[in-house]
C-alpha cells in the first residue's frame, strides 16, 4: 500500500479555520444556507422549548376537558419534548466534557 503525505499548508489550515494573518480572524462572509453552531444550537434550544411549551399547553387543555385535544397528542407532544430535553442535555454533558478535556491539555 503506497500512501503519500502531503505537506500542511498553514495558510490553508488558517483561512479554514476564519483566521487571517498573525491570527486575526477573518470578516465573516455569511454564505447562503450556511450558519454557525451557535445559531445551530440557538435554534435547537428554541426548538425544545416550543415542544415543551406545546406539551404544556396540550396538558392544560386536557385537564380543562378541552374536547377537542386527545390524551394521546398530548401523551405524544409530551414525549417529543422529553426526547429533545434529553437530547440537549446530553450535547450539553458533552460540551462540558470537551471543554473540560481541552482546559486540561498541556500547552
Amino acid at each position: 500500500m503506497d500512501m503519500k503525505l502531503k505537506a500542511f499548508d498553514f495558510a490553508q489550515a488558517a483561512a479554514r479555520a476564519g483566521l487571517g494573518v498573525n491570527g486575526q480572524p477573518l470578516a465573516k462572509a455569511k454564505s447562503v444556507g450556511a450558519t454557525s453552531f451557535g445559531d445551530a444550537m440557538t435554534q435547537a434550544m428554541k426548538s425544545v422549548s416550543a415542544a415543551q411549551n406545546e406539551a404544556t399547553r396540550l396538558q392544560r387543555e386536557v385537564q380543562l376537558d378541552n374536547p377537542t385535544v386527545s390524551l394521546e397528542e398530548t401523551m405524544v407532544a409530551m414525549q417529543k419534548a422529553q426526547i429533545g430535553f434529553q437530547a440537549t442535555l446530553q450535547v450539553r454533558n458533552r460540551l462540558v466534557s470537551a471543554y473540560s478535556e481541552i482546559m486540561n491539555m498541556q500547552v
